[in-house]
């Protein structure tokens, strides 16, 4: 097996759980200061919806963490764009295989954009490594580690003595009917490698014949080809611990002969309001088993809404915050209700972001705060009791982040922050002193953008509600429905005021009463 270096620069201390291993494991890295990092991507056959999110959402912060904390990260996304489902839609929809993939492609990188997810470095598709599988399958077949069958190739189960280590399976239990190619195979468990052609299917030409290759074979080929045959980190969704996984595993070690990736990672599922493992529920290493944890997975085939329409009723950073309100490992609890409690959840930022710019006439989003790790160097302009609390907090949020990605830690640290920041806003007085030294506020600020960012949450303003004519129309009649809520309290009349606030907050506006006035926003 290839020995695992560490560089001697002096890098924190990140444990991270192991699927393989079953445990936290202090994290080291094939190549010193280097991560490569490699995500199985979707079946590009039909739009794509909330569970395609998670997996990108969660590694996009992983690698963000890796990078401020001085790693040189490589992240590999796949695309299949050739699959069983991918031929079928194909011909349900009368387009080419190759056609429906590019559109949901298309979709899904759009998706990913909508909500920030942009740290990917490549993205292959397996049609564009078509040599390189057919290569990788002949390497197995060399070895006596895959079989040809009359067009098609197997990989052979019985062959690979590790066979069922990621999951702690025995070869009596992968046993199966062995489906249409049964009476191909030596045992039902082994899989296939490359399929052979049938009448009017995508196919290429190969030493067995004209066919296409398998699911499991397509990362193999692509992460050996983008990041060597030993790499750091290999995630994806927990339903595809097994079979997937298992088998990337047999054929890249039985064929390479060393480690395919040093940690497998992976996240829990997205379950559907009142499903078994909500939000905080449970983790992965309980007495629940990797199966019975993936059975109520949101996916196409439960009827999860494409995530574009999805979109139309919730905004990307209240969907990005309950992604990362939970430890990734966790289900997550996923409907209406939650997404509700996200969005109310953002409005403390908001408010907190709308309050600075107010004070100091600086935009949150402009802030340009530093993005690599540098020991207290963040915090040495505090001092006293602020000093204080601002490392404690910014430890916290480390602290979490170094042990296993622990997001929900991290997020709920940030809304401390922003607790503490409106505190010192009011204990300074900073409302009513328009000559105030707003110093110590921008470096808070600034500080709370650097951790923010490492969560890749508040990358850009949100969306402006209403512009133009209509806009200012709509300030203007606020501006009058606020002067008129505050004569009524003026004369005490408390259940007009009350009346006022809470039809506004009906339709989803909301009042903040301040020292110095009152003012309005969206919800």
């Amino acid at each position: 097996m290839a020995e695992i270096n560490q560089s001697t620069h002096s890098f924190p201390n990140i444990e991270l759980y192991n699927t393989l291993s079953h445990q936290k494991e202090h994290f080291k890295t094939v190549v010193p200061g280097k991560v490569g990092m490699y995500l199985c991507g979707p079946t590009v056959y039909k739009p794509s919806h909330i569970g395609h999110m998670v997996g990108p959402v969660i590694f996009d912060t992983i690698k963000r963490h890796l990078v401020y904390s001085g790693w040189d990260v490589t992240w590999v996304v796949n695309i299949t764009d050739v699959d069983d489902k991918l031929i079928t839609e194909s011909k349900n929809r009368g387009m080419s295989m190759a056609a429906l993939a590019e559109e949901m492609t298309t979709d899904y990188l759009d998706n990913l954009s909508a909500l920030g997810v942009d740290g990917i470095d490549t993205m292959p598709k397996a049609t564009d490594h078509i040599e390189g599988i057919i290569q990788f399958i002949a390497g197995l077949v060399e070895k006596d580690f895959a079989y040809p069958a009359d067009g098609d190739v197997y990989f052979d189960v019985a062959k690979d003595k590790d066979y069922g280590k990621l999951t702690n399976r025995t070869l009596e239990k992968t046993q199966g009917e062995g489906g249409a190619t049964a009476d191909r195979k030596r045992s039902a468990a082994d899989f296939a490698l490359w399929k052979k052609a049938k009448s009017g299917e995508p196919s290429w030409e190969s030493p067995w014949g004209p066919g296409r290759p398998g699911w499991h074979i397509e990362c193999s080929a692509m992460s050996e080809a983008l990041l060597g045959s030993h790499f750091d980190i290999h995630g994806g969704g927990l339903d595809l611990v097994f079979p997937h996984h298992e088998n990337e595993i047999a054929q890249s070690e039985s064929l390479h002969d060393c480690p395919m990736a040093t940690y497998w990672m992976h996240n829990g599922l997205m379950q559907a309001a009142g499903a078994a493992g909500k939000v905080g529920g449970r983790p992965r290493d309980s007495s629940d088993t990797l199966d019975d944890l993936a059975a109520t997975k949101i996916s196409k085939s439960t009827g999860a809404e494409p995530f574009r329409e999805l979109l139309t009723r919730h905004r990307p950073e209240a969907i990005k915050l309950l992604l990362l309100s939970t430890h990734y490992r966790s289900p997550i609890h996923f409907g209406e209700e939650p997404l509700g409690e996200s969005a109310r959840a953002l409005e403390a930022f908001e408010r907190l972001f709308s309050r600075y710019e107010r004070l100091c006439g600086n935009s949150y989003y402009t802030l340009s705060a530093r993005n690599r790790r540098d020991g207290n160097a963040a915090i040495s302009d505090f001092h006293g009791r602020a000093g204080e609390h601002v490392t404690a907090l910014r430890n916290r949020f480390l602290e979490a982040m170094d042990d296993d990605f622990n997001t929900a830690i991290a997020v709920a640290t940030l809304f401390d922050f922003v607790r503490f920041i409106n505190k010192f806003i009011d204990s300074e007085g900073l409302e009513k002193k328009a000559d105030h030294d707003f110093e110590t506020l921008n470096g808070l600020m600034l500080l709370m953008r650097e951790l923010t960012s490492t969560l890749g949450l508040f990358l850009t303003p949100p969306a402006e509600v209403s512009t133009g004519a209509d806009g200012k129309l709509l300030d203007s009649l606020m501006q009058l429905i606020i002067e008129l809520r505050s004569r009524a309290r003026q004369a005490k009349d408390f259940a007009t005021a009350d009346l006022i606030r809470d039809t506004l907050n009906e339709a989803e506006i909301q009042l903040e009463d301040r020292a110095d006035g009152t003012d309005w926003s969206i919800k």
